[in-house]
């Protein structure tokens, strides 16, 4: 429901003074909701259970632009939503997919945009590109995947990627779980990336290498951060890098450089012909310059690669692709 003299008063505020309380019982409901709210660009003001939002009645006091609820709509709510004079009242919403099903969880997200779009008498919501935080250092994402024989050719590459990019790197390397604790230090030597284990839910930062941890899953988001699942990887592989090569481009898809180096096996190229529309890119190390070839090799054979070369000759490739991306922008 809405009204509309509230909802033209909507359409004058920028996008981040839009506020949105969310009221829903399912955790992973509240999660998918959080991300999605944020991703418009809105500003969250809560996103909490029903027994939560009583806790803390304060919120109901707040000037609350647009309710979404996904919990008995009864006396003591509606009453609240009436009393913040909203312009809109969302009730009820689909079940959103795991974040990790990231094809479904997209669809899923498109349609409550399309909801919001209605709600709000908005459809230029639909066709908006991803918003992005005012406060976002980077341009693009590398994302690094790598097994035995990694950790020397992914070092190679660091010492010669500048740290002043405007990139994030998120790493997912087949490692021991006992030994991952040294990966940082080892990555880190000669070089000014901040390499760091991923510990908590995060957003991607320029000059940081984040190393995807083996025990959980992580998965990308359409604002820049990287969220923690209390979940294993499925499968052979840990991390598995073809489900994050998956998720990082449908999620980041032209402002995404993959690079596979040296590793045994073919994770990572299980997804390649699902990816194509993203136009992300994909580079490999060259096999005859890696420890172990089958994993580069896999990459190459799918016939979606981009550039092959040495650690030092893919570091020099994306700095100049980089630079080449800003000088068509400026013009």
């Amino acid at each position: 429901m809405k009204d509309n003299a509230r909802v033209l008063a909507l359409r004058k505020k920028n996008r981040n003074d839009i506020k949105v309380m969310v009221v829903a019982e399912d955790h992973r409901q509240r999660m998918a909701f959080s991300d999605t709210v944020r991703g418009f660009g809105f500003m969250l003001v809560g996103c909490v259970s029903r027994a939560q939002w009583q806790e803390t009645g304060e919120l109901s006091n707040s000037a609350i632009d647009i309710w979404l609820i996904d919990s008995d709509y009864d006396d003591s709510v509606a009453i609240a939503t009436v009393a913040s004079k909203p312009a809109a009242v969302l009730v009820g919403f689909s079940q959103a997919p795991y974040l990790n099903e990231s094809q479904e969880y997209a669809k899923w997200q498109r349609k409550l945009k399309r909801k919001f779009a209605q709600l709000l008498d908005l459809p230029i919501l639909v066709d908006a590109p991803a918003y992005k935080s005012a406060d976002t250092d980077w341009h693009y994402v590398v994302f690094l995947g790598a097994s035995m024989g990694g950790p020397s050719a992914v070092k190679e590459f660091l010492d010669n990627v500048p740290a002043t990019l405007p990139i994030c790197i998120l790493l997912a390397h087949h490692f021991n779980q006992a030994m991952i604790g040294t990966l940082p230090r080892i990555l880190n030597r000669h070089n000014d990336w901040r390499c760091k284990i991923i510990a908590s839910s995060q957003r991607l930062r320029a000059g940081e290498c984040l190393i995807v941890p083996i025990d959980k899953q992580v998965v990308c988001d359409s604002t820049g951060r990287v969220i923690l699942l209390d979940q294993d990887w499925h499968g052979e592989y840990k991390p598995a890098i073809g489900q994050l090569l998956k998720n990082t481009s449908d999620v980041h898809g032209s402002e995404l450089i993959n690079i596979i180096f040296s590793g045994m096996g073919n994770d990572g190229s299980q997804y390649l012909d699902l990816i194509q529309d993203n136009n992300s890119q994909l580079w490999a190390q060259d096999p005859s310059l890696s420890a172990c070839p089958s994993q580069p090799q896999a990459i190459i054979d799918s016939g979606y690669c981009n550039f092959v070369g040495s650690p030092t000759d893919l570091a020099k490739k994306l700095t100049d692709y980089i630079g080449e991306k800003a000088a068509s922008h400026s013009h």
